[in-house]
């Protein structure tokens, strides 16, 4: 069953074969809470809207509408849960202003407690320099690197030109380039 794509999981699901949701959920949950809490920025607001945009998934009868597939749609679902938690908040919504460094397990091995402190502090200094991002440069940012979306996905989420989208990628990536190079030499 793991073999079939998310939209036919989803399908299953709905016909009430409950594994299938569990093979969806262990696909997409750490991606989805990695975008939750860098475009968040607040490990509380994160674990929050994660869990209501599985909630409201499950409880929804709805499917993927037009060009967005499964991965597209669960992302638009989070991203709108986050935006109605600030709306609650009355926080501004930053996705609207104007204004691969992810991080992979060390090989197959074990890391040594070395790495893992190195790895740790890799961590530390990509989340401090993802903060300095305007938010639309960082949502697209962890959208690529999180969501694995391509960019068409991206622009379709966001409501946003493809060229737009293209555009705050490319700022983003060189943005953390220069912190994270910045960060080295001092």
């Amino acid at each position: 069953m793991s073999a079939l794509s998310d939209e036919a999981l989803l399908a299953r699901y709905r016909a009430g074969d409950g594994p299938a949701f569990e093979i969806l959920y262990a696909r997409h949950r750490q991606g989805l809470y990695r975008f939750l809490l860098g475009l968040s920025g607040k490990t509380e607001l994160a674990e929050e809207v994660y869990q209501d945009t599985w909630l409201s998934l499950i409880r929804s009868t709805s499917q993927p509408q037009g060009r967005a597939n499964f991965r597209t749609w669960l992302y638009q679902i989070a991203r709108n849960r986050l935006i109605d938690q600030w709306r609650k908040h009355g926080i501004h919504n930053p996705l609207h202003d104007s204004y691969d460094e992810q991080l992979h397990a060390v090989g197959d091995e074990a890391p040594n407690p070395e790495q893992l402190l190195n790895l740790s502090r890799d961590h530390q200094r990509l989340a401090t320099a993802l903060h300095t991002l305007p938010t639309d440069q960082r949502e697209v940012f962890l959208l690529r690197a999180h969501g694995e979306l391509d960019l068409p996905q991206i622009a379709t989420l966001t409501e946003t030109p493809l060229e737009t989208v293209k555009s705050r990628l490319r700022y983003a990536q060189q943005k953390l380039r220069r912190l994270l190079a910045e960060e080295v030499l001092t």
